[in-house]
């Protein structure tokens, strides 16, 4: 058996020194790359979220004013930079049985280490019946 004495710590195995250095700096990567990797992709996350919020507010908006599905379109269309929707976005509205339809899909890259995540965002609305 391969042991040294030491007078600190007792009898250790000579081919373990330096192991929790190694464990240290493996968690220390590990944490690193999760937290970078949130730091990507939870604002991408929450702006969409907002977004969704703002998708309902402004079809039952337009239903309580009386607006139509060209004021609806354009709002969110003026909206979608504030809101981290890229251009090319989909973007269509549709008036059915006097209630608002609003449709986003949009697809936006998150950079990840070694890994580019395609965030896809596919929400449709439908503007609440009023009385």
């Amino acid at each position: 058996m391969n042991r040294s004495r030491d007078t600190h710590y007792g009898f250790y195995a000579v081919g373990q020194r330096g192991g929790s250095r190694l464990s240290l700096l493996i968690i220390l990567l590990l944490l690193a790359v999760a937290g970078y990797s949130a730091y990507q992709y939870v604002p991408v996350a929450y702006q969409a979220s907002v977004y969704k919020v703002f998708m309902q507010d402004t079809v039952n908006n337009a239903q309580a004013k009386g607006e139509g599905s060209a004021w609806v379109e354009k709002q969110l269309r003026e909206s979608a930079r504030d809101y981290g929707v890229p251009e090319s976005a989909t973007i269509n509205v549709q008036q059915h049985d006097n209630r608002i339809e609003a449709h986003v899909q949009y697809t936006r890259p998150v950079p990840l280490p070694g890994y580019v995540y395609q965030y896809n965002f596919d929400h449709t609305v439908i503007s609440n019946r009023f009385l």
